[in-house]
């Protein structure tokens, strides 16, 4: 008997039905040794080495797998081929004592699918455990470890309990707080623009911009009042309007390359608005499942015999029209981990019910079929034909019958020639067909109409935009974005509202305290320089023990001087006019977990608290119970396990009782964007 070993239940029941009677697949429940939870687990003084364990709640399965192990004739370790794959499997071999037998009993093997095909290629393909990626692995999780156990302990005393520091999540933290405070600091300015709706000698309506004067080209902002306008408005009025140009061109919009594991967030994340952790979590059960290949990936390229594949499934089921044959993508990103394949469907015939699938899969879920057509449309769709627009600008002069001023309009339209890629990715598109018109026709006026227009601040962020902005600066790595998000979340740092990023008064007050005494902590460029550090200690050409080393001395000097330095008192505690009824000391404002409360000054020897007054945020809602009342966020201050929580309730409380622990924002922001379906959001990345 051979004991393959993998990750999880579900791929391990998956991969056995690829594998004869003499081959026994069990699951190793995920990594089964950790550093430990109750103290840094990290020898500092003995060159950062580790202290692992096997968590009480991994004991059973580990000796399980050691009994299993000592009778097999091989031990196969099938893990994912990334950094925590290779860890899971080094642990393993130790865990087990593997270590201790016969260098031939245990075999590493990796694949990319969980296909039969990919299976026996894999077991005729053997190698050894990458240390080099263990490294890399090893060296983030002391990494985090050490910034999270040194620093959260430094924000409980300064700040709060509760609280946590984290590399990847400060900085994630830092650009929604930056962002927000460049909304609130901007202000919008007024600018206008002008447009014609003429007529030709047809009777057809041709609508155009107003974009020169004298044959200079207006600044989007140098209309800025009305007066102005008006001057131009009355120009136009007295005008004579030609063509003076009809300018045609072939457009082409190119598909986009497969999924990698940002682009897949972010799409779902638009599309059917699905957090980054939920995306991940239908992704692994879909490849878990033989459905899609590895769902953590930075690499665009695609295996020879799926580029085939998708090659023989569009002729016959598109047309040769559509085949331009196997179209490979290379990536913009030098930091991509290891050599592994974008992310795409197993086998293309199991295509969505409009091109020919006879019914869905029995074992997927309604939110997993709607990723899967996602991937298996994005694939397709990056092996088709550019889709083809005829665009036409037309030139419009007008020149006013007493000045010399002559402006200059144009008005531009498109119409499909050719889908092409579009044919299985859906976006929306709108056409304009623009009536035939030659140089030299006149035209006439029909109506000038000012259009008054403001500066709009900056979006704040959402998942999508999030993610694709850590990625730009070389922020973490394919496995990092969905964790990232997440813990912002539940610390309490940020809140999600309408799928927005808010910051909150803590989350906002931790990245002040983060950035005044941790700079490097929330430097964008820093935090990348270590992603690329670990990047050279996967292959191999740095030590990781050097590399934390370099880091931690000056981290650790640092925070021993801000533990001196900075007072609690100068960063929380904000003045009250109010005094306490018990002692008769002042009452201030202090920060706790859950954001701002009134506390005695005179503590520990009173402990009088109660809340602050106003504190309660309305979300521009109105009541969906009585109509009258503004729907304000609370939170639940009474001692029990929901201290804390976030609820929403109605302003008119006790004479309303409408209350949920749902944002309704969220709901009727969800339940619009269901109306408009996935097939708008599916174009911009």
């Amino acid at each position: 008997m051979n004991l393959v070993i993998v990750e999880s239940p579900t791929k391990a029941k998956t991969i056995s039905k690829f594998l004869g009677s003499h081959y026994q697949v069990e699951s190793s429940f995920g990594h089964v040794r950790d550093l430990p939870k109750s103290k840094l687990g990290v020898e500092v003084e003995k060159n950062f080495e580790p202290q692992y364990i096997i968590p009480k709640k991994n004991q059973k399965q580990v000796t399980a797998l050691k009994k299993v192990a000592e009778k097999a004739e091989s031990v196969i370790l099938a893990t994912d081929e990334d950094r925590e794959g290779e860890a899971i499997a080094w642990h393993l071999l130790h865990a087990l004592k593997l270590e201790e037998s016969k260098i031939d009993r245990v075999k590493r093997i990796v694949f990319h699918e969980i296909t039969k095909t990919a299976i026996d290629s894999a077991l005729k393909n053997p190698r050894e455990i990458d240390l080099h990626l263990v490294d890399a692995q090893q060296a983030r999780r002391v990494l985090d470890r050490l910034v999270g156990y040194k620093l959260s302990p430094f924000l409980w005393k300064k700040i709060a309990r509760g609280l946590s520091a984290g590399r990847v999540q400060s900085v994630a933290l830092r650009l929604i707080v930056e962002r927000e405070e460049e909304i609130k600091k901007f202000h919008p300015e007024e600018y206008w623009t002008l447009t014609a709706l003429l007529e030709t000698k047809k009777n057809e309506k041709l609508e155009a911009t107003l974009v020169k004067i004298n044959h200079e080209t207006i600044p989007k902002l140098s209309l800025k009042t009305k007066d102005q306008v008006e001057v131009i408005k009355t120009d136009l009025m007295q005008s004579l309007y030609e063509i003076a140009a009809v300018n045609q061109s072939e457009l082409r919009k190119n598909p986009m390359p497969p999924f990698i594991t940002s682009t897949l967030q972010q799409t779902a994340s638009r599309a059917f608005g699905f957090s980054s952790k939920k995306t991940m979590y239908l992704a692994q059960s879909l490849y878990e499942k033989g459905h899609i290949t590895y769902m953590r990936t930075d690499s665009v390229n695609l295996a020879q015999d799926a580029l085939l594949s998708a090659e023989s499934w569009v002729k016959n089921h598109l047309g040769s029209k559509y085949s331009q044959g196997p179209k490979t993508y290379h990536g913009k990103s030098k930091l991509a981990q290891e050599a592994h394949e974008a992310i795409r469907p197993s086998n293309v015939d199991f295509a969505p019910l409009e091109f020919g699938q006879i019914k869905t899969k029995k074992n997927l879920e309604k939110d997993e079929q709607k990723l899967y057509d996602l991937i298996w449309r994005r694939f397709i769709a990056s092996q088709l034909p550019p889709a083809i627009l005829d665009a036409t600008r037309i030139e419009i002069s007008a020149q006013p019958k007493n000045t010399a001023t002559c402006y200059m309009l144009h008005a531009t339209g498109n119409v499909m020639r050719f889908d092409g890629f579009l044919k299985v990715w859906p976006t929306k598109l709108e056409e304009k067909t623009l009536p035939a018109v030659a140089k030299g026709d006149e035209l006439n006026l029909i109506e000038i109409n000012p259009l008054e227009h403001f500066t709009e601040p900056p979006p704040r962020y959402n998942e999508a935009s999030l993610i694709k902005t850590l990625e730009k600066f070389g922020i973490g790595r394919p496995s990092t974005y969905a964790p990232t998000i997440s813990v912002i979340q539940d610390r309490n740092y940020v809140e999600k509202l309408a799928r927005y990023f808010h910051p909150t008064e803590i989350g906002t007050l931790v990245n002040k305290v983060l950035s005044e005494n941790f700079p490097k902590i929330v430097d964008i460029d820093f935090t990348a320089k270590m992603e690329e550090e670990l990047d050279e200690i996967a292959e191999g050409k740095k030590n990781w023990q050097t590399t934390i080393k370099e880091f931690y001395e000056p981290f650790s000097k640092n925070l021993e001087q801000k533990y001196e330095a900075v007072s609690k008192q100068e960063i929380v505690d904000e003045k009250t006019d109010e005094v306490c009824e018990k002692c008769g000391k002042p009452m201030i404002v202090k920060f706790g977990r859950f954001g701002k409360f009134i506390a005695c000054s005179g503590f520990p020897d009173c402990k009088n608290t109660k809340n602050l007054k106003g504190g309660d945020k309305t979300i521009g809602l109105k009541c969906p119970k009585c109509h009258e009342g503004d729907v304000i966020e609370k939170r639940v201050n009474k001692k029990g396990r929901a201290r804390g929580k976030i609820f929403w309730g109605c302003s008119r409380y006790p004479d309303c009782d409408y209350a949920s622990w749902t944002n309704p924002l969220e709901k009727k922001e969800e339940d619009e964007k269901i109306k408009t379906s996935a097939e708008a959001n599916l174009e911009s990345e």
